[in-house]
This record gives C-alpha cells, structure tokens and sequence, in this order.
C-alpha cells in the first residue's frame, strides 16, 4: 500500500480515536454530575453548582462539598486508576482474564490493614490506608522477586502469574486466620472486602492522589514498550526496548494504581477486569491509546455503580463493589458470547 493511500486511513483512524476520546470525557462529566446530585438526598443541579461556586452554609452545601464531592473525586480517581491498572496487567501477562489483583495487591493490602489493627490497634481509617498501601506494594516486590527467580532477563507472564496466585492464596489464608481472632478486625476486613468510596473524606483523596498520579505518568510512559512487547520479546528486543526495564516499569505502574486504589476503597477487581475489554473495541491496541481510555471508561463505570448503590435500596445502600459485581458478571458473560474478544 502507498503511503498516499496509508495517510488517508491514519488519519480516520486518529479522527475516529480522537471522537472516541471526546464521548467519553463527556460520560465521565455525566457520571460526575449524578454523583454529585444523586442520593439519598436528591439535590437540584442549580443548588450543586451554587454549593461549588457560591457557598452559604445550607444543607444542600454543607451535603455537596462535605459528603458528595470528596466521593466523587475519590470515585474518579480510583476509576482510573484501576482501569488503567487492568489494561497496563492484561498486556504485559498477556492474559484476558488478569486484573490488577493478580500481582497480589489486593490481598497484601487486606493483610496489612486486619494485621495493624491486631498488632498496632490502628482504629482510623486514615491509618488503615497507609498499612493498606505499605502492605499492597510490599506484596507486588514479593511476586515480582518470586517471578525473577530461575529466569533470565526479567519475570515472564508465566512466572509472574504463578507467582501472584501463590502469593495472593498465601496471604489471603493469613489474613482469614486472622479476622477469625478479632472482631474488629472482621467488621473492617469486611466492609474494606465488598468495595466503597462512601465515608471518605478529602484527606483520603490528598493521601492516595501522589500515588495515583506517579501510576499514571509511568503507565504512559511504559505505552510504547507495551506495544513493542504485543509483538513478541525477541521483535521487542530487535525494535531496541529494554524488555526487563519495560516490565519493571509496567509492574511499578500497576503497584502504584491499583495499591492506592484497594488501600482506599477496597476490592474493585471488576473493573480492572472488564473495562480493557470493553475499550479495545474503539481503541485498538495501542496502549497509547488504549491505556487513557480504559481510565476514562473505569471512572465512569465506577461512578455510575455507585449512584446505582445508593437508590436501589433506600433509605441505606449498596456497596460499590456489590453493585459491580451484580452488573458486572452477567456483562461479562454477556460480552464473552456475543463476539470474541479482541486478541492481546
């Protein structure tokens, strides 16, 4: 093919890209604008906009800027950061059925936060986040050490799944033994395990935020060698990447977005599950592109969730993560059958 017949499709296809990206910006604001109105106290648009902007003390203000926007900044956050966290997973094991939990995050995180409040008597949830964070990425250095050992160049997809599942069973056996002896250790090991951004403050955001972002920013920058490494490691090797370094980069990436995330919301896994396979449909696969819209697409799915939560049951709620998992697996099921999913 010429390449005056090549710039014609490159350019529909970054147009076609470039729409996508658009759309779904506009669902995120969407997703925003109902979390931030709906409720158990349904608030008029004009009265959310006067609590951003012009603020009087009223319940309605006191509801949106206390309660409402702290969650849905958290939500958008966590969204991201777990959809980008699922897409950076799949690609570098190579697996359509890796989440981010599969480098052991979530249950070194669980672990961390049942053990502090045995060991430590850490009582706030403030306190829980950072031995939740702590035990996330010491649990990823553990599967990534475990899955270097006996190879060369740098922990395979094999080894490091293998290396994950061990890590994950072993440390979820622990931590069971554990809430088993304290029931305050139950009571918040089971309110952390269904999954929610309810109850947490802009102080949990400004915790998580630093994390997230530094995810972010090496996830764009491992895009590239996640394309290179689509085509085989020795293809990779012959483009000139640096097949260990582009791991270790996409291992850091995952740490950082999905040990924020779970440290401060708890178990998520669906979304970092569903939501790459739901977007490489519009985005193809590259990761450069790839990779911002599974975040995207994570923040609004997750927020939506969680507006769902709070009017199927009232006057009380549903955990994010419960309505997830309602949705989500007969979604995936639904997504398997109908078509076959795009190879990775």
């Amino acid at each position: 093919m010429s390449a005056t017949a090549i710039a014609p499709r490159l350019h529909g296809i970054r147009h076609r890209r470039l729409t996508v990206l658009t759309g779904l910006l506009l669902a995120v604001a969407v997703a925003v604008l109902l979390s931030i109105t709906i409720g158990a106290k349904s608030v008029p648009v004009t009265d959310a906009w006067h609590a951003l902007t012009a603020p009087t003390g009223t319940e309605n203000d006191i509801v949106i800027r206390s309660l409402r926007v702290p969650r849905t900044v958290l939500g958008v956050l966590a969204g991201i950061a777990l959809g980008v966290a699922g897409a950076l997973m799949q690609g570098h094991t190579r697996n359509p059925l890796a989440d981010p939990g599969l480098l052991g995050v979530t249950q070194g995180a669980a672990f961390a936060m049942v053990a502090s409040i045995i060991l430590l008597g850490a009582s706030s949830l403030l306190a829980y986040i950072w031995f939740g964070l702590a035990g996330a990425l010491v649990a990823s250095v553990a599967v990534f050490a475990l899955g270097m050992v006996g190879g060369r160049g740098g922990p395979t997809p094999v080894t490091l799944a293998l290396a994950g599942t061990a890590v994950s069973a072993f440390l979820y056996a622990l931590t069971s033994a554990i809430v088993l002896l304290d029931e305050q250790a139950m009571d918040v090991f089971r309110f952390w395990q269904s999954g929610s951004i309810a109850a947490r403050g802009s102080d949990v955001v400004w915790q998580v935020l630093p994390f997230i972002l530094a995810g972010l920013f090496l996830a764009m920058v491992n895009a590239p060698g996640l394309n290179a490494l689509s085509l085989g490691e020795d293809v990779a090797r012959s483009l000139g990447q640096n097949v260990p370094m582009t791991r270790t980069v996409g291992v850091a990436a995952v740490t950082l977005l999905s040990g924020a995330s779970v440290a401060a919301c708890g178990s998520l896994a669906f979304i970092g599950l569903i939501v790459p396979h739901l977007v490489r449909p519009l985005s193809g696969t590259d990761h450069r592109w790839l990779l911002p819209f599974s975040g995207l697409v994570g923040a609004a799915l997750l927020l939506v969730a969680d507006v769902i939560g709070r009017v199927v049951a009232p006057p009380g709620e549903l955990e994010v993560g419960v309505v997830l998992a309602l949705l989500g697996a007969p979604f995936f099921v639904a997504l398997v059958r109908r078509r076959k999913p795009v190879r990775l």
